[in-house]
C-alpha cells in the first residue's frame, strides 16, 4: 500500500476515535499522521515518516494537548455537577424513619440513601425532604 494513502487513513481513522473519545490524546496521533503525510509523498523512507509521526505526536502531546484541554475546559465556564453531588437540591421522599440524632433512609430516583436530618429534628416515613449536602454516603435533608 502507499505509504502516503496509509498515512491520509490513520489521519482519519484517529480523528475519528478522538470524536468518540473527546480526551484530547488521540488527537495528537492524527496530527503526527499528518505530518508524516508530506514525507512520504516526497519518498522518504518509512523509518524517517515514521521518525516524524512520533517527534510530531509527542510533541503534540506535551505541547498543545495542555493548551487545548485548558482552552476548552476554562474556569469561567459553568462546572457541570456529577455523580452522588448531583443529588444536592434534588426531593425525594423519607422510606424509613429518620430519628432526630440518628440515620434513617430516603428514596430517589428508585435509588435508597442514608440519611441524616439537618436540624436534628426527626423526619417521618413517607415525608418529602430536600437533600442539602452529602457526606461520602449519607445525604443531608431538611424537610421540603
Amino acid at each position: 500500500m502507499n505509504t502516503t494513502l496509509f498515512w491520509g487513513i490513520l489521519m482519519l481513522v484517529t480523528a475519528g476515535i478522538e470524536l468518540l473519545s473527546g480526551g484530547l490524546y488521540i488527537i495528537c496521533f492524527s496530527l503526527g499522521a499528518l505530518a508524516a503525510i508530506p514525507f512520504a509523498a516526497l519518498g522518504f523512507a518509512l523509518g524517517w515518516q515514521i521518525l516524524v509521526f512520533a517527534l510530531v505526536s509527542l510533541a503534540s502531546i506535551f505541547t498543545l494537548r495542555p493548551i487545548a484541554y485548558r482552552y476548552l475546559h476554562r474556569k469561567d465556564t459553568e462546572q457541570v455537577v456529577s455523580n452522588a453531588d448531583a443529588i444536592i437540591g434534588r426531593n425525594g421522599f423519607v422510606s424509613q424513619d429518620i430519628p432526630a440524632q440518628g440515620y434513617g433512609r430516603v428514596a430517589l430516583d428508585g435509588d435508597d440513601w442514608k440519611a441524616q436530618s439537618a436540624h436534628e429534628q426527626p423526619l417521618a416515613k413517607g415525608q418529602r425532604v430536600r437533600i442539602v449536602a452529602r457526606k461520602s454516603l449519607v445525604v443531608i435533608v431538611e424537610p421540603f
